[in-house]
């Protein structure tokens, strides 16, 4: 069998053993070929509750958080028509400015497309609860995004940029209609992972909104396609090589968790599609053998899916007792997704080189770019690539590349938090004297 990268068309994005550590008419404007401009208007506004569990205990505490709830609100899908979302919003302890609060809002990194990996019904992610007290300290509100289909009906369209748009602009929208005057209006977007190539999607469909004024971009997901076919091929290949001469045993190696790791990715990308193409069989990309654990990613409905870690695991152990079963077996040998499938089916390929792409739309707000030059998930010269396209193509808007040397895919974002809430200061600050 070949090596299977070329036989993957879904594998998202290069994973290592690291990776599962994993407003009034503000209406969005970049728009990609077949996409409406000026989506209809949409009353945004549902209801708060507070951000408990089902023994009424809260999810999650913030030391500089006075309260966080779970706001209710409406957005256009991607049918085109109004679907409700989540969104957990923190609110700082500060005094509100006396023109109003500022927002952040905080776009997160892959975890599932199942209604119980939301954020809004899980704890707060450790690696962003550092970032959301700083904020918070210094008078922000933090709204932390679902996107579109987590924890509410449908099928969460995974890595579809112009959803995951909306789904901060209308959560944004939607604050500024409960709230009015003590909201300032002006916002940017954070994102780490998934999130962070959201972040870069909300700058592109927010481009006429004035009150938004920019974003951060951790390792923002991007040229699937490049990454599969050109830059992984050696990567797992080089990884195994090194760990049979070290003799690690099978259950501890790093490329099983990996190849584990992309099929997770591929099974919760073919689950998404079937948010907008409800007649695409995700599990025909797949080869016989993997096809069982695939339909953990969607579940019976698309909204009782397994997440991430989940199906990683249970597709590890397939792996396992593959590789078990002969051992002249390699890691890539495991049957993962049809090359056939991946070549002759313009819904995957829209989905990888259109529908998931950032920087295919102008930007006219500043834009900060963390990428760790150890990152195995989103390797680094494919990020460099991305923002050397966005500078050029965007060449009168303040586009920064922050390296961040030996960090790897989780490790960069955190290790540069100090920069990334300078940027926002700088580009919007908090009110508070």
């Amino acid at each position: 069998m070949s090596n299977f990268y070329k036989k993957t068309g879904l594998a998202l994005l290069i994973a290592s053993s690291l990776l599962l550590s994993a407003c009034n008419d503000d209406n969005s404007s970049g728009t990609k070929t077949g996409q409406v401009e000026n989506p209809v208007k949409y009353a945004t506004y549902i209801s708060e509750a507070k951000y408990v569990d089902q023994q009424n205990k809260p999810r999650d505490t913030l030391e500089n958080a006075v309260d966080i709830s779970v706001m209710r609100y409406t957005m256009p899908n991607v049918l085109g028509k109004n679907s409700e979302a989540t969104a957990v919003v923190m609110y700082p302890k500060t005094v509100t400015p006396s023109d109003g609060w500022r927002v952040v809002v905080w776009e997160h990194g892959t975890l599932g497309v199942g209604d119980a990996c939301a954020p809004s019904n899980t704890e707060l992610g450790v690696r962003f609860k550092p970032l959301a007290d700083e904020l918070l300290a210094l008078g922000y509100v933090v709204i932390a995004v679902d996107y579109e289909g987590l924890g509410t009906p449908g099928i969460h369209p995974y890595l579809h940029l112009e959803s995951e748009a909306n789904s901060a602009i209308y959560a944004v929208k939607a604050f500024k209609e409960k709230y009015g005057a003590r909201v300032k209006g002006e916002w940017m977007s954070v994102g780490q992972s998934q999130g962070g190539q959201a972040s870069l999607g909300t700058a592109e469909y927010a481009y006429n909104d004035p009150t938004y004024k920019g974003a951060v971009a951790g390792a923002p997901a991007s040229s699937l396609g490049h990454i599969i076919t050109e830059v992984a091929p050696g990567a797992l290949t080089n990884i195994e090589k090194s760990e049979i001469l070290a003799n690690i045993p099978l259950e501890k190696r790093a490329s099983i968790q990996a190849y584990a790791t992309l099929l997770g990715y591929g099974a919760l990308a073919g689950a998404g599609i079937k948010a907008y193409e409800p007649n695409f069989n995700y599990l025909a990309m797949f080869e016989p053998e993997s096809q069982e654990t695939a339909k953990l990613a969607a579940g019976t409905n698309g909204e009782d899916g397994k997440c991430l870690a989940e199906i990683v695991s249970a597709y590890q152990d397939d792996i396992l007792n593959f590789m078990r079963a002969d051992s002249t077996r390699k890691v890539m040998d495991f049957p993962g997704i049809s090359t056939n499938e991946l070549a002759k089916n313009p819904i995957i390929q829209n989905f990888m080189n259109v529908l998931s792409q950032p920087g295919l739309n102008p930007v006219n707000k500043p834009i900060l770019i963390i990428q760790g030059t150890a990152d195995t998930s989103v390797p680094f010269p494919v990020t460099e690539g991305l923002f050397n396209r966005l500078k050029a193509a965007n060449p009168a808007t303040s586009i920064t590349f922050l390296p961040v040397v030996g960090a790897t895919h989780t490790q960069a974002i955190v290790q540069k938090q100090p920069e990334l809430v300078k940027f926002i200061q700088e580009h919007m600050s908090s009110g508070l004297k």
